[in-house]
């Protein structure tokens, strides 16, 4: 479990009523998006987001820790959401029909640095897309936007939901491929739109980005055997953003990744500790920025799920997991204009 919440979960066990505000901040939006998957009603959702930390604080007496707190949060979320859908059904069969409010799902989840075309865009897109969630049942809504949103592994899908890691495999798959099918309409329409945003150029979809990834490993010493690499020069010039980032004093590179492929492709590389990097450019944005997603994982858990934008000469630099004696360093470098 995080360390932070636990120290704030025993704070709060022994009646530090203030220790809980910490959390309800680190965990609202979250909350709240998840809830909204299942009720579809912005204002029920906070209603439900409301209700789920109240008992979430009335049951902390008896939260062990055995799985994480947000894990046992959601499985709150997810029962006071799925009794309000079902309370929902029930007066509509006895009274008709009630419909359900479209809202903007586009107000909670904000696309950064996106013009005025591309937003117009992908609002339409949103717009669509939430319909068709809005056929899907509940418990489909739930495990995608757990899974794809919210990047639980499937072992905290199943504590989440209460449910076999089988099902979960299971009721995933069937919920991705229910939304292809519903989605495969929608296609045409969207490249469409997508390329009259653009000005009907469809080389821009085709644009290839060169990008890489260094992976440091940070020590408080120089890891035995290894000598300070004094000619690194791309090292050299962010090693002292390095140490005042991540307060460490030494960092050893471990492996180095480099790539060249079109806007939208995934790109995988192994890296130490059995873990898996995913890196895929999104689009290049002003300053010759590049919109990149990055994933790492270890088996079945996600220890990393970001969103970052890199511009030449500027690298981004993540802080990863522990390993060995160290952390994991993630430099994440990208030229959107390869000669």
């Amino acid at each position: 479990m995080d360390q932070d919440d636990q120290a704030l979960i025993r704070r709060c066990q022994a009646g530090d009523v203030s220790a809980f505000e910490p959390l309800v901040e680190k965990y609202r939006q979250r909350v709240w998006r998840l809830a909204y998957q299942i009720v579809r009603d912005r204002e029920e959702a906070w209603d439900v987001v409301q209700e789920a930390f109240i008992r979430a604080y009335q049951s902390l007496p008896s939260f062990r820790g055995q799985s994480a707190f947000y894990t046992w949060l959601f499985r709150i979320v997810v029962n006071l959401a799925t009794d309000r859908v079902r309370q929902r059904a029930a007066r509509g069969r006895a009274f008709g029909t009630e419909p359900v409010p479209e809202n903007e799902w586009a107000a909670a989840l904000p696309d950064d640095a996106a013009g005025p075309e591309e937003e117009a865009v992908r609002r339409e897109q949103r717009r669509r897309i939430t319909r068709l969630l809005d056929v899907l049942p509940p418990n489909f809504r739930a495990i995608i936007m757990l899974s794809d949103v919210e990047g639980l592994s499937y072992r905290e899908i199943a504590e989440v939901l209460n449910i076999p890691l089988g099902t979960v495999m299971s009721r995933l798959h069937n919920a991705r491929k229910r939304l292809r099918e519903l989605l495969k309409p929608f296609l045409l329409l969207l490249v469409a739109l997508l390329l009259l945003a653009v000005g009907a150029r469809p080389a821009h979809a085709q644009q290839a980005v060169r990008f890489g990834a260094r992976i440091l490993l940070a020590t408080e010493t120089l890891v035995a055997g290894q000598a300070p690499d004094v000619e690194d020069e791309h090292l050299s010039r962010i090693l002292a953003r390095l140490r005042e980032l991540f307060r460490y004093k030494e960092y050893t590179t471990l492996e180095r990744y480099r790539a060249e492929v079109p806007i939208g492709t995934l790109q995988r590389w192994a890296v130490p500790g059995d873990r898996q990097l995913e890196v895929m450019p999104e689009g290049v944005v002003s300053n010759n920025a590049v919109r990149m997603r990055l994933r790492l994982a270890r088996g079945n858990l996600v220890e990393l799920n970001a969103n970052i934008q890199c511009q030449p000469g500027h690298p981004a630099l993540i802080g990863g997991p522990r390993y060995n004696d160290g952390v994991l360093i993630i430099v994440i470098w990208a030229d959107p204009n390869p000669k």
